[in-house]
């Protein structure tokens, strides 16, 4: 199925010259005179480079045949991150590279999906809203209910900003692609 300009946007799999690659910026510019185009910085599965981009209108690519198989997150190892299917217990590891940025997120029995591209693990895909204990956070003070925010730890070593009325010991949701607190978890 072939994709055009407008159906860009972050986090999608494009595939160009036979190489998968991730959309890892996008922006949308509308010159004043001329057509519009769309500037990205994408990723390959691949190398791990990243290269600039731009999009014209006509421009057409593929998306990639990439397999995702649903697995359990066990340890890193220092080297690589251990994944495991839950299904055939089946264990893989995945470089940090090919983890990406997406290594800060991990805590032990995390589910997600790895990306297979000619039957080679390539990357890992997470999901966008995850729950998390906050560990360390600093203690509210009286006067401290006005939309201000505070640095908090989270279970997997992350430090985020959260609004004051989170204390230790709270459930949040942290949107794992803006690095942003969402909501206390129910």
């Amino acid at each position: 199925m072939a994709l055009s300009m407008s159906d860009l946007k972050k986090g999608l799999k494009i595939e160009m010259n036979g190489v998968p690659y991730r959309v890892v910026e996008y922006q949308h510019v509308k010159p004043g005179k001329g057509p519009a185009f769309v500037r990205t910085k994408i990723k390959s599965f691949l190398n791990g480079k990243v290269i600039d981009k731009t999009f014209k209108p006509g421009d057409k690519f593929e998306l990639p045949d990439l397999k995702e198989i649903k697995m359990q997150f066990l340890y890193d190892d220092g080297e690589m991150m251990q994944f495991m299917n839950t299904d055939t217990y089946d264990q893989i590891g995945l470089t940090y590279d090919q983890v990406g940025d997406n290594e800060k997120w991990f805590i032990d029995g995390m589910m997600c999906s790895i990306l297979f591209y000619n039957d080679k693990p390539i990357g890992v895909d997470i999901d966008t809203k995850i729950k998390y204990t906050v560990t360390e956070t600093p203690p509210n003070f009286k006067g401290d209910s006005q939309g201000g925010k505070k640095p908090a730890t989270i279970a997997n070593g992350a430090v985020i900003q959260v609004p004051f009325h989170i204390v230790e010991g709270d459930v949040i949701f942290v949107d794992t692609q803006n690095c942003e607190y969402l909501e206390k978890a129910k």
